[in-house]
Parts: structure tokens; sequence; C-alpha cells
């Protein structure tokens, strides 16, 4: 009798001891090159100064989280030569489920690229460049740089809401109705 509970007691705890470790050693997953999945979540980005003067022929790489040997580390940003016909898909992380997946940092190219990086192909996607603006009505429908800021659709004052619904378009803290001048931020 002794010996039955002597060994279910072993056995109890050497299977408690590995359950306690298996969330330390299954932290994080390498799906492919591109893709990771971590069960911790990223800290936030940091902030990079982009330099002022772009190279000729290179595209500005914004730094990213990667993680490596069980914990995040920041790849810097950098200058790489640009690809003609391919776009850079930022590196960022999505949370779905619990679990934290790093997708893009890579070039893509093609119909079932992803310019904006939301999950979309660009042929499906009704906002490729993911500035807010449907590609019917954006005058630069793949440059997230370019907001269109006039007309009904764009945002003159780049808070986020478009001239049709933004009681304040021109962003000078007077209302289009009493402002003289509401495209206008110098003149109220």
């Amino acid at each position: 009798m002794f010996k039955k509970t002597l060994l279910a007691t072993i056995a109890a705890a050497s299977l408690a001891s590995l359950a306690a470790l298996a969330p330390l050693t299954a932290q994080a997953q390498r799906v492919t090159e591109r893709v990771t999945i971590v069960r911790v979540a990223p800290p936030e980005p940091r902030h990079e100064v982009v330099p002022e003067h772009r190279r000729r022929g290179q595209v500005w790489i914004p730094g990213y989280y990667d993680w490596r040997n069980n914990q995040y580390r920041w790849v810097t940003g950098h200058w790489e030569r640009e690809r003609r016909g391919q776009h850079w898909q930022e590196a960022r992380w999505v949370e779905r489920n619990g679990v934290w997946h790093r997708v893009g940092g890579n070039w893509a190219r093609g119909p079932r690229a992803d310019r904006d990086g939301d999950g979309i192909a660009n042929r499906n996607d009704r906002d490729r460049d993911g500035d807010g603006i449907r590609n019917r009505l954006d005058p630069n429908p793949n440059r997230p740089d370019t907001v269109a800021r006039r007309g009904p659709n764009g945002d003159l004052d780049r808070d986020g809401i478009r001239n049709k619904n933004d009681r304040d378009r021109d962003g000078d803290g007077v209302r289009n109705r009493r402002d003289d001048a509401p495209n206008n931020p110098n003149r109220n």
C-alpha cells in the first residue's frame, strides 16, 4: 500500500513540474522566416526618427521588434535598395486569440500583395494604402503619405474626420458655420 501511494505521489509531482515548465518552453513558434507566433505581448514600438533626406533608389525600412532567443529584440530602421514593381510590407505584431503573430517585414508584389498589411489582398482591398479613403475616392490609392485634403471626402486638417462631416474643417478652433474662411486655418 505504501509503495502505491509513493508511486502515485511521484507521478503527480512529475506531471505538475512538467505542466509548470510547458508555458516557459513553448512561448514562441517560428512558422516561417516572416511569421513568428508568440504568447507574450510585444513592448510598445520605439519612436524612430526617419532621416530627412531620401536616398535616391532607396526605401526607408522602419524598425520593429523581432522575437529572438526567447525575447523581443529591436531591429533598427535602415535604408534598403528599392525593388521595382514591389513594395515593403512593414513588420508588425497582431494579436489573435491570445497569441501574437509577427506579420510583414518583407517585399511583396502582384495581386496577392497586401500594401497596407491589413490582411486583405490588394485586388480585393477597398483601401489599398490604408489611409482611410476608399480607392475610388482617393486620388493616390497606392500612396498613404498623400492623403486627399480637399473635397468632401478629404481631410483638410488631418484629424481623421472627412471634410463633409467635420464641424471645423480647417482645425482653427472655430466651427465652420461661424468661420468666415472655413477652409483656411490662418483666418477666422
